[in-house]
């Protein structure tokens, strides 16, 4: 993220750890830990208005672009969807994340000078596949004898 804010001419150290800690909420926030990563970085899915808000989305650099970005966020994608909750998220403008949030459903609502404001509608649950009828059932033809 450190990055994606020097590029934007916004990065303050002192500001970023502040709003981290302002923004920390240990009921919603959750370690994310790979074998031999135990702190491969964090995440933070809370309750907000209508819907959820995912924050503090981070994972270490050395494991970027490998999929478990994707895999963690399927995940909490998942539960919200069987809650019915929309999630809302802010991504700094420019940042590679904005493409891992549109391939998973996620739209821009509104954009300010550093950050992107997006949105996903929660996605149906698949309905469960019928039941195969077995021989014995009333809705099979029984074959004369």
């Amino acid at each position: 993220m450190r990055a994606d804010l020097e590029r934007l001419g916004r990065y303050d150290g002192h500001r970023v750890r502040q709003r981290l800690r302002d923004g920390f909420s240990p009921a919603h926030t959750s370690v994310i830990e790979t074998p031999g990563h135990p702190l491969a970085g964090c995440v933070t899915l809370r309750p907000d208005g209508d819907g959820l808000r995912l924050e503090h989305f981070l994972l270490s650099p050395a494991l970027q672009g490998r999929g478990l970005g994707t895999a963690v966020l399927r995940h909490l994608l998942a539960g919200a969807d069987a809650r019915s909750a929309p999630v809302r998220l802010e991504v700094l403008r420019g940042s590679p994340a904005r493409r891992l949030y549109e391939r998973e459903g996620f739209v821009r609502e509104a954009e300010d000078a550093v950050d992107v404001f997006m949105v996903r509608a929660p996605s149906p649950l698949p309905a469960p596949p019928p039941a195969a009828a077995s021989p014995a059932s009333p809705a099979s033809p029984v074959p004369p004898r």
